[in-house]
């Protein structure tokens, strides 16, 4: 998997092992050194080229270590050099980056620097501002319990049709017309689930008293208040989100239920069942876009030529390096991601197709991060190379959207139809999800200290506010642990909310699309190239959209989605 960097390393050696703690000494004594040095602006910036570098090179040894980690989640091998880079080098890497904030921080210079860099001052205070050195044990242990999460959930498997399967291996049965065999494979994966419930439910225990101490540490009342300042979370603050929450509740739970009870109708049924609800609601066989990885790259390749030549460049990068780890297997660990070799500063894809729409729209979702990363990679410094998560999202889900036209590369032109309707009406129902998760979250963190059951009703009632009209009755068990499947919960807490306001932000550029393709493509990479060099309103004032999660503006795209899937039944 390794690239030759980007640019020739100039401060780094060529030979060094990046995940060997005694090679890094005298790389981080010479940075020290230098930055004590500093006398001008000029020196600085000049400084800030080598700090750069070194955090582009290890960032992608990280990264290379945590993509063979979760390709293989059963490879002792791969387990054991992923767990030293978060055991042994990261908590070696943490003070010692810390000092050199310090320092930057209290020198003369930083204050000095042009306004391009102000993005980057204001995280520099930040970190510097949030850091405790009792925290980095903390937070090894924190990584630690998320990739126990991670190998729980991705040794999962049943055994269904008289053959081991992964649970995303089972979710095609969830498509299938025949009620029964739906039930039998959507009860499979419940009490597969729940036979580690108690061991998925003392790791979230256990990171929960972890995160409180860190909060602590950090002088924050609670682990939410710490992690909006730990996210950089400048532009919104908690009640925004809870606005947010409001506004999904008025206009889109409402669209969500009304399209359920069309479900309910169409297949005929008394009662809606947690069964029923990925099946095609006309009976019809489900869609199956491709059979092999390799048909699935080749289709979304001609999808991108016609979108724009621009992004057909950017995914042959992908294709051309063999930067993707597409099918699901045994031991893979779950979801699917993006990640960037930052000195390469090339994507890598990696997701667990078997076969289903869903796998189209996740490849071109993780495609646009993979277009994000590479239109942002001339950016001066490695913290720009990459933006704030409410807009990275923005880059994947718009391109969910505006590949949906070209579907008829995967379909026929009525199958085509049909997957963009259900994609349509899968944004619909993804908005009260991002709101159920979210507001879960906001009751968990600020409750500090309730007991199990009591995060269980807590989940049951945001289900009740958000959901549909699906019954559970006879599954109480699974409903109450149903955020276990969340991995977001598990390893990155509040990161969720940034899909709802991203996905705003996609809807609009989709709108644009609509009228005018190519200034909406323009448009898209324009705010690309920006990175994370601007603050996030900004960012997407550049991309000709409003960064705003109101009731004002969710109102009339909830309208919109409405008469596009109007206009594909």
């Amino acid at each position: 998997m390794k690239n030759p960097p980007y640019k020739p390393r100039t401060f780094v050696p060529t030979q060094i092992d990046l995940t060997e703690v005694t090679q890094l000494e005298p790389l981080f004594s010479k940075l020290k050194t230098e930055l004590q040095a500093v006398k001008s602006v000029a020196d600085l910036e000049k400084w800030l080229q080598n700090q750069s570098e070194v955090s582009a090179a290890l960032d992608e040894a990280r990264s290379i270590k945590y993509i063979e980690m979760t390709c293989q989640t059963d490879d002792p091998a791969r387990e054991k050099a992923y767990l030293k880079i978060i055991e042994t080098v990261e908590p070696w890497l943490k003070p010692r980056q810390f000092e050199l904030l310090q320092i930057l921080v209290q020198g003369p210079w930083l204050k000095q620097l042009p306004a391009e860099y102000d993005v980057f001052t204001r995280s520099v205070e930040t970190r510097v501002k949030l850091y405790r050195e009792e925290n980095v044990a903390r937070e090894t242990e924190e990584a630690k319990l998320c990739q126990k999460y991670q190998k729980m959930i991705g040794a999962m498997t049943v055994t269904f049709d008289g053959k081991e399967q992964t649970l995303p291996q089972m979710a095609r049965y969830l498509e299938e017309s025949d009620r029964n065999r739906r039930q039998e494979a959507w009860e499979a994966i419940s009490r597969r689930r729940l036979q580690d419930r108690d061991a998925l439910d003392a790791i979230y225990e256990t990171l929960l008293g972890l995160r409180q101490q860190i909060a602590k540490a950090a002088d924050y009342s609670d682990y939410r208040a710490y992690t909006f300042a730990n996210y950089e979370r400048f532009d919104y603050t908690p009640e925004d989100c809870v606005k947010f929450h409001t506004a999904v509740e008025k206009h889109l739970v409402p669209l969500a239920r009304a399209l359920q009870e069309v479900r309910k109708g169409k297949l005929k049924v008394d009662k809606l069942r947690p069964w029923d609800l990925s099946v095609d609601p006309d009976q019809r066989p489900p869609l199956r876009p491709f059979a092999k990885a390799e048909e699935l790259v080749a289709k979304s390749d001609k999808i991108f030529q016609k979108l724009d030549s621009r992004l057909a460049g950017f995914f042959a990068l992908l294709r051309v390096n063999e930067l993707v780890d597409l099918e699901n297997r045994k031991g893979k660990a779950p979801g699917g991601y993006q990640s960037t070799l930052s000195e390469a500063r090339l994507p890598f894809i990696f997701m667990n197709a078997v076969g289903m729409q869903r796998d189209v729209e996740t490849l071109v979702h993780e495609a646009g991060h993979a277009f994000h990363a590479v239109a942002a990679r001339d950016q001066k410094i490695h913290a720009y190379r990459s933006s704030p998560i409410e807009f990275a999202e923005v880059a994947s889900m718009s391109m969910e959207l505006m590949t949906a036209p070209y579907w008829d590369e995967f379909y026929p032109a009525t199958d085509a139809k049909r997957a963009r309707h259900d994609h349509l009406e899968g944004i619909i129902k993804l908005f009260p999800w991002i709101a159920t998760v979210d507001a879960f979250q906001h009751w968990i963190y600020t409750h500090p200290g309730h007991t199990r059951k009591e995060r269980e009703a807590c989940w049951v009632d945001v289900m009740k506010r958000f959901g549909g009209i699906e019954d559970w009755t006879g599954y109480e068990d699974a409903r109450a642990s149903l955020w276990h499947r969340q991995l977001h919960i598990f390893e990155m807490p509040f990161y969720y909310i940034e899909y709802g306001i991203a996905q705003l932000g996609a809807l609009q550029l989709w709108k644009q699309s609509r009228k005018d393709p190519k200034k909406a493509i323009d448009s898209y990479l324009k705010g690309l190239s920006l990175g994370g060099s601007k603050p996030l309103p900004e960012l997407f004032t550049a991309s000709g959209i409003s960064f705003d999660f109101s009731d004002e503006i969710i109102g009339p795209l909830t309208a919109e989605v409405r008469t596009a899937l109007a206009a594909e039944v």
